[in-house]
């Protein structure tokens, strides 16, 4: 799963680094995925989940998207209003 930030603000700029991975780390647990790999580049995010096949990975991307952007907001972590973009990108792979 890849999401970038509105407005592509730099999220290094947001010193939420750890808190924000743990945040979402939960958010995909409580769904029954599980996170492989999470890392995030200068303006989006990269999520790399094993993914529970009776929840769909459009409902996965939604919680961990709209739950993050409500933690970080009541959290006063940034100084202005902070939300993810629109769009977001999935793909999947099969061993």
């Amino acid at each position: 799963m890849v999401f970038a930030v509105s407005g592509r603000i730099n999220l290094t700029q947001i010193s939420l680094e750890e808190e924000l991975y743990k945040y979402i780390d939960g958010v995909v647990q409580n769904d029954k995925h599980k996170i492989l790999a999470i890392n995030e580049m200068l303006d989006h995010m990269h999520l790399f989940v094993g993914l529970n096949p009776a929840i769909s990975i459009l409902h996965q991307v939604k919680d961990a998207k709209q739950l993050s952007n409500k933690r970080v907001n009541a959290n006063r972590f940034t100084n202005t209003k902070f939300s993810w973009q629109d769009a977001d990108g999935s793909c999947s792979y099969r061993k």
